[in-house]
């Protein structure tokens, strides 16, 4: 008989620690993996609505306006008359709205020379 009360007891123990591994891995799903998904698929979007003219930062930190598109292959203007061809995904959603502010188009600044 008190074997019988001993294994009930610790069946209740172990129902009690699956409950708090599930409630852990939960919240690691909430807190950690959600988040990074939805950031995954933000990048995503980001890239797929590039267009010419557009002001962009790379991952490297250069920062360009687009001149040109080719499938997976952008060329940016990184100066007057100087072009750098980088990859779609080298380009940081991140990094442009930190320059450029999120949603807002830079202002286009031109100077003239004498």
């Amino acid at each position: 008989m008190l074997l019988l009360q001993a294994a009930t007891g610790a069946s209740g123990a172990g129902y009690i620690n699956l409950l708090f591994i599930g409630s852990m891995f939960l919240i690691m799903y909430l807190f950690m993996i959600r988040p990074q998904q939805k950031k995954q698929r933000e990048q995503a979007n980001f890239g797929k609505n590039l267009s010419k003219n557009d002001e962009v930062v790379t991952n490297s930190g250069m920062l360009g306006r687009i001149s040109k598109i080719e499938d997976d292959v952008i060329t940016l203007e990184v100066g007057t008359k100087v072009y750098v061809r980088v990859l779609r995904n080298a380009i940081s959603k991140e990094l442009t709205d930190a320059v450029y502010g999120a949603g807002k188009k830079p202002q286009v600044v031109t100077t003239t020379e004498e």
